[in-house]
């Protein structure tokens, strides 16, 4: 897979691209770029695993769902973080094509990257390219998804063996809805910070 492919085409498609080689030095830019703002985080371990919740917290009001205040639980938060100046989140795939894909099941990091912030950046790895758009949603169902539900401790059948989608109905089934950015959206600043590292799921 050629970055500078991923890259010219998500530039085609409107967004602004950073390319970083390690997740260090990507964190140190979005700590340098997002300043006296509201953030709110998508439930992302890509974004955990930078350190970024605790960098930002330092100069900016951020709301995550993994460090809820006391007294918050899940839902609470990630509403705080829909109503945000700035967004960060990660992706499920990324196609060389340039288009985006997310899978939810909840609902509230898909909702996140369509509305109502100043700006969104989508924080992912190199570990997140495939080829097509078909590729992309395949890697989120049948990659992103069961190393997800396994994460969070889900009693669905893809986090039993982390293999692939089942097509459950299972009441913690972690793919309800799947979002494609074709190109950014209207009326919104984004960008896409790609980092030459495995990231997150």
């Amino acid at each position: 897979m050629d970055v500078a492919d991923v890259m010219a085409s998500l530039k085609r498609k409107g967004y602004a691209v950073s390319y970083f080689e390690n997740a260090q030095e990507a964190a140190v830019y979005l700590d340098d770029a997002v300043h006296n703002k509201t953030v709110g985080f998508g439930d992302s371990a890509t974004l955990t695993s930078m350190g970024l919740f605790e960098k930002l917290c330092s100069h900016n009001e951020v709301f995550d769902p993994q460090h809820r205040p006391s007294g918050l639980d899940f839902i609470a938060t990630a509403k705080q973080c829909l109503t945000t100046e700035v967004y960060l989140t990660s992706v499920n795939s990324l196609a060389e094509t340039g288009e985006i894909v997310n899978i939810d099941g909840t609902g509230n990091r898909v909702a996140g990257a369509l509305f109502g912030h100043e700006k969104v950046f989508f924080v992912t790895g190199t570990n997140k390219l495939v080829p097509t758009l078909e590729d992309a949603i395949w890697r989120a169902r049948n990659i992103a998804a069961p190393k997800n539900a396994m994460r969070l401790g889900l009693r669905t059948p893809c986090a039993q063996k982390g293999d692939r989608c089942y097509d459950c109905s299972s009441p913690d089934r972690i793919c309800n809805g799947l979002l494609i950015h074709f190109q950014k959206m209207n009326d919104i600043a984004m960008e896409v910070v790609l980092i030459d590292e495995n990231l997150g799921f």
